[in-house]
């Protein structure tokens, strides 16, 4: 039996009131069957649904009762047949009761665990709770619930109700049968571990549905050192984490179609060959790593890097405190953590809640520094924010963000636009206009459900991908699906929104003048920045006079990059900017191949050097970098190698991600352009 392995029944309403939003759930429930496939094939899973004209389920011919509540699947380990069950779910024609689909689904669980996997058993009840449950033959509805949670809580179940609303409008009788179904379901959790989830959308609906179990583990254990004699026994989560693609693994189908017994893996290796001698391998004892430093590569022995590594001891100390306005949301880097109390030391918990609103009444933060394990090479420094819970069956805790290094921080300088001119300032009919398009727009208005919620909101793209991956392995050759509709609104604007918001657009519109607006290029900013002295409305009409006065076609050969500024500046037509990239990387060539002991080597640096600026501004990293890439080839394979040198003493590096986001280079790799590894054949 796998250690995480989950039994889940999923309870899905599809009486007639539930008909309008059945595809949302076949999609979210097909998702989650697929996200199992890949993260956790073991796990099993039944269906049931209620509000069907047929019975079906064990319940009934055992004692009675339980009518209109149909097992679609027994619980079984996921697999393909699985998807096409949730895709295909019936529609109802009665009316449907969740207590007796509860019932039903919790007889499935333990008939089919009985007492192991305690914790790891889940009931999923998906429904609009808008119909009344039958009265017990015994007690209250009250008392039913009650008995039921604590049954849950002895067979180890949890309970997750998702409740859908919509928006349509409900008479008084209807809005009283809502309210005491959400009381009662509301019960579940003082006796077990219930969670109740209400959404008012589909797109929302999406998202409500915890598709994939991820098991919580902790990144720390142990003391938050306040100082030398008071420390506080504490855990700390993860609270936020990207979710990223599954790892595809490389698959060979070369193994013969009689091997039962083929893994189709295919294992790479690398050999490192001399440059001067290809048909040499260098055996890893004779291998060094070197590091750059100005003109020379500096050998440094694994043993070296070792020493010189910072290792200090696994603790998380407290440095000081300070007001929270002093740290800036953009400060915030990496995943958040949690910081809670040792759930089983009651003085920890005390220290904690104290410290916590102690701060929040404060407004304080507080600054950490954090080595998380023992032998960990680097040091975080993070703030520490108080979390008062809300929730009386839940401690307080702190929320923890990682703070950035002085290396860390990228500071851009922009004009104030408070030294902008009265001609440059919003009228106020202008800023009328701009602040009733924000109002109008507004994602949380008053009376509805906030749109696009993060806990509510999936990943468009990864929800794509599992699609395509289930209908891949049904048909090889399918091709890949179109956006579905329901994530559609998640990457798009809501045309519902637009179309509300038309006449305060076009009236945003009217206020101002909308035209292209063209980027600056470096020749132009330094115009700009040259201005010493006169007003923003002379430099603005100065600078478009320059622009528009040169029209160079052709790179001169004293003036070359000053030709190559002005030939990317122009906009009068789009192949300008290809043009002048190709100009340049032909202007540098033939410096590299007419020079005569390197007199042009200079020459050739500033325009390569004017190149990569270029390719900065217009996003264009990847036509510096095949151009880097082949320069030094080319340098190698014709005995001018000493350019190769020249450049690398110059400190040329090739675009990163962090400059360009069209790049494929990581910041690490800038300067990994002279050594490389050579894959074996």
């Amino acid at each position: 039996m796998a250690r995480n392995k989950e039994g889940l029944v999923l309870l899905i309403d599809v009486s007639p009131s539930m008909h309008s939003v059945l595809p949302e759930i076949q999609k979210v429930c097909s998702l989650l069957i697929q996200k199992k496939l890949v993260y956790s094939k073991y796990d099993e899973v039944g269906v049931v649904v209620f509000g069907t004209k047929d019975t079906k389920n064990d319940l009934t011919a055992e004692v009675g009762g339980y009518e209109h509540v149909t097992v679609l699947q027994p619980i079984k380990v996921v697999d393909g047949d699985l998807v096409d069950v949730v895709q295909q779910l019936p529609r109802g024609t009665v009316p449907g009761d969740f207590m007796d689909a509860i019932v039903v689904g919790m007889d499935l669980l333990i008939k089919k665990f009985q007492e192991t996997i305690k914790g790891k058993k889940r009931i999923c009840l998906i429904t609009n709770a808008m119909y009344p449950i039958k009265d017990p033959y015994e007690g209250t509805k009250e008392d039913q619930v009650l008995t039921l949670a604590e049954q849950m809580s002895v067979h180890g179940m949890k309970i997750e109700c998702i409740i859908y609303r919509g928006n349509q409008k409900r008479d008084p009788h209807e809005n009283n049968i809502i309210e005491k179904n959400d009381m009662l379901l509301s019960i579940f959790s003082k006796k077990t571990k219930a969670k109740a989830v209400h959404v008012e959308s589909s797109t929302s609906l999406l998202g409500a549905l915890r598709t994939r179990n991820v098991t919580p583990v902790t990144i720390y254990r142990g003391d938050l050192e306040i100082s030398s004699t008071f420390k506080i026994k504490v855990w700390v989560y993860k609270k936020t984490s990207e979710e990223r693609f599954p790892t595809l693994k490389k698959y060979s189908d070369n193994a013969p179609s009689t091997d039962k017994f083929a893994t189709h893996e295919i294992k790479l290796d690398y050999e490192y060959k001399i440059v001067q001698d290809p048909s040499k391998v260098v055996p890893p004892e004779q291998r060094i790593k070197g590091y750059r430093y100005g003109p020379q590569v500096i050998p440094i022995s694994s043993a070296e890097l070792d020493a010189v590594k910072f290792r200090p001891e696994k603790s998380v100390k407290l440095l000081g405190f300070t007001n929270a306005s002093n740290i800036m949301r953009h400060y915030y880097m990496k995943d958040v953590n949690i910081f809670i109390a040792d759930p089983g030391n009651k003085k920890a918990i005390l220290a904690v809640s104290a410290l916590v609103r102690a701060m929040k009444e404060m407004n304080k933060v507080a600054i950490l520094r954090c080595v998380w394990r023992q032998g960990q090479s680097n040091v975080v420094i993070g703030v520490l924010t108080p979390n008062v819970s809300d929730n009386n069956n839940i401690a307080d805790s702190f929320y923890f963000n990682v703070l950035p290094f002085a290396e860390d921080v990228r500071e851009f300088q922009f004009p104030s636009f408070s030294s902008l001119p009265a001609s440059l300032q919003p009228s106020a009919e202008q800023q009328e206009a701009a602040d009733k398009l924000v109002m109008m727009l507004d994602l949380a208005p008053a009376g509805k459900e906030e749109s696009l919620r993060p806990e509510f909101t999936p990943n468009p793209v990864l929800e794509r991908f599992y699609h395509h991956l289930e209908l891949k392995s049904k048909h090889p050759d399918t091709a890949v699906p179109p956006l579905d509709e329901s994530l559609k609104r998640i990457t798009e604007p809501d045309p519902e929104v637009i179309s509300k918001t038309t006449l305060v657009i076009d009236d945003f519109r009217r206020h101002f003048e909308l035209k292209e607006n063209p980027k600056l290029k470096k020749s132009t900013r330094r115009l700009l920045k040259d201005k010493s002295s006169g007003s923003y409305e002379n430099q603005s009409t100065d600078l478009i006079a320059s622009t528009s006065e040169v029209k160079v076609e052709t790179l001169g050969d004293l003036t070359t990059v000053s030709d190559f500024e002005a030939m990317i500046s122009r906009r009068d037509s789009p192949e300008w900017v290809s043009k002048a990239i190709f100009a340049m990387k032909n202007k540098i060539f033939d410096l590299v191949e007419n020079s005569f002991e390197g007199d042009n080597y200079p020459k050739a640096l500033e325009c390569l050097i004017a190149l990569r600026k270029a390719c900065v501004i217009e996003q264009e990293p990847k036509q510096f970098n095949n151009f880097l890439s082949h320069v030094c080839r080319f340098c190698q394979e014709t005995n001018l190698s000493s350019f190769g040198e020249f450049l690398a003493s110059k400190d040329v590096t090739f675009i990163t991600k962090t400059e360009a986001e069209d790049s494929e280079i990581e910041e690490k790799d800038a300067r990994s352009l002279f050594v490389k590894a050579e894959p074996s054949s």
